[in-house]
């Protein structure tokens, strides 16, 4: 626990009376990619970070995190929750106000299941329940928020809307469609002990792709979102990629292995956002089944097995009880 530093922004003017006000948070773990969708395809997954936030009386910061990365993460003004909230604040030209911050975290860190993205839309949703009827965000405007401090929405859209989001840029800033995933999909996420930067795995990207690449990899993306809208039956073929998972393969070589074995026995298994985490979009219940029992006989090393529902809410905010 630590206090800020009591020098505000230059330019902002002292945040509204909120005293008193206190919300909770909810936001889905997400796999971006999803294989040929590079930096444009996200999905949702049932997997939760929960947060509370609330408006202290007196000056100050109180920040505690139970579950995934207690002990690890900040518990100062650095924590990217709290970084969130001040940007949007000060978005709006206020000061931070003092707030409690209890985050209880279960969506792992550095294995490319948007802990990163969650946290930044935690930020945006708890400031927007703070701010409630003074200040109005829209959809345009918390994508615009989170992809500032993400760096792209292909994440933070889904963790924002549900679903299956397809997410671009334009001039006006990022835009996004949700789509509603067909019910027979049964995600799995394959998660080993060990973490992989997203720094790195990004580094790994050559400037330029064979023309070749590149068209297969925009067929295999439309087909990817027929697959996973209305046919399933396509995603072990609609889940190719040429852009990015090859060259990432060198710093993963147990992911690579993985996805090798998974695919070659049927099931379309890609890495889930910069790794090292496999995600498997199985048709149905029972291939997920098969692709853990297959998974817990040729994968290297630990692997927790998640079986996960697709989140088709999004992150919700709500005033919080008591």
């Amino acid at each position: 626990m630590s206090a800020p530093s009591s020098e505000a922004p230059a330019g902002l003017r002292p945040s509204p009376d909120l005293s008193g006000r206190a919300v909770h948070v909810k936001v889905p773990a997400t796999s971006a990619n999803l294989g040929p969708g590079f930096d444009t395809l996200g999905l949702a997954l049932a997997r939760y970070d929960d947060l509370d936030v609330s408006v202290l009386d007196a000056p100050g910061l109180e920040v505690e995190v139970h579950g995934v990365g207690e002990g690890e993460v900040p518990l100062d003004a650095s924590h990217l929750v709290v970084r969130t909230i001040a940007h949007v604040f000060a978005s709006r030209g206020y000061e931070l106000p003092p707030i409690r911050l209890v985050a209880r975290n279960t969506i792992p860190h550095g294995r490319g299941l948007g802990s990163s993205g969650a946290a930044i839309v935690a930020g945006i949703m708890a400031a927007k329940g703070l701010l409630d009827g003074v200040e109005e965000f829209t959809a345009d405007d918390l994508l615009e928020l989170a992809t500032e401090l993400e760096g792209h929405p292909d994440n933070v859209a889904p963790a924002l809307f549900g679903g299956l989001t397809i997410a671009w840029v334009t001039p006006e800033g990022p835009r996004h469609k949700k789509l509603i995933v067909h019910r027979g999909v049964s995600p799995l996420v394959l998660v080993p002990e060990h973490e992989m930067s997203t720094a790195l795995a990004r580094s790994l990207q050559p400037a330029q792709v064979p023309h070749e690449d590149a068209v297969f990899n925009v067929s295999r993306s439309a087909l990817l979102i027929a697959a996973l809208i209305q046919s399933p039956e396509l995603l072990l073929q609609a889940t190719e990629d040429k852009l990015h998972q090859t060259y990432r393969a060198e710093a993963m070589p147990e992911t690579d292995r993985l996805i090798k074995a998974l695919r070659a026995a049927g099931h379309p298994a890609v890495v889930s956002g910069a790794g090292p985490s496999v995600l498997v979009l199985a048709s149905d219940p029972s291939e997920r089944v098969e692709a853990i029992r297959l998974a817990e006989q040729v994968a290297e090393g630990t692997w927790q097995a998640l079986p996960l529902a697709v989140d088709f809410l999004g992150a919700t905010v709500q005033p919080a009880e008591g």
